[in-house]
């Protein structure tokens, strides 16, 4: 009968930790993303490319036949990635992009850059932390630039 009664009370511990848990993380999952006005204005011929380059003939399949997604990339290129000239060493802290994967599951034939160009360089192409929660920042190997990808979460 102990035993009986320790396994119930066990068991129904259990089961209200891991439904406090699960509406614990709901919480953080649900946050709202505020767009500018400016995803309203179609892709540019450059941003296009970026797309292009990156998801190939599954372009209109992933991206523009699908409006949220459409409008997540246009905010995460308009107004979440910056990349900024930074004088003097952030050390280790910072992940360099050649730490950083290919983005190449639509493209094959996707290459990393050999040289930084800051005109050509698309960011899409790696597997940057984009819609992680919080910002994050990555270097741009042998240069003083930084990937700068700005939370897209807003914060209460």
């Amino acid at each position: 009968m102990n035993r009986f009664l320790f396994f119930t009370i066990a068991f129904l511990g259990l089961l209200a930790s891991q439904e406090v848990n699960a509406q614990h993380n709901k919480k953080l999952k649900t946050q709202p993303v505020k767009y500018s006005n400016n995803i309203n204005s179609p892709l540019s011929s450059k941003e296009f490319n970026m797309l292009k380059e990156v998801y190939q003939d599954k372009l209109d399949k992933y991206v523009l036949s699908r409006p949220a997604r459409l409008n997540d990339f246009k905010h995460l290129l308009r107004n979440r990635i910056v990349i900024k000239k930074i004088t003097g060493n952030l050390g280790s802290k910072v992940k360099k992009l050649s730490q950083v994967s290919l983005f190449d599951n639509y493209n094959p034939n996707l290459k990393r850059d050999l040289t930084f160009n800051l005109e050509t360089f698309n960011p899409l192409k790696y597997n940057l932390e984009f819609f992680r929660v919080g910002s994050v920042m990555y270097h741009i190997d042998n240069t003083e630039y930084y990937i700068v990808i700005k939370a897209q979460n807003l914060k209460k």
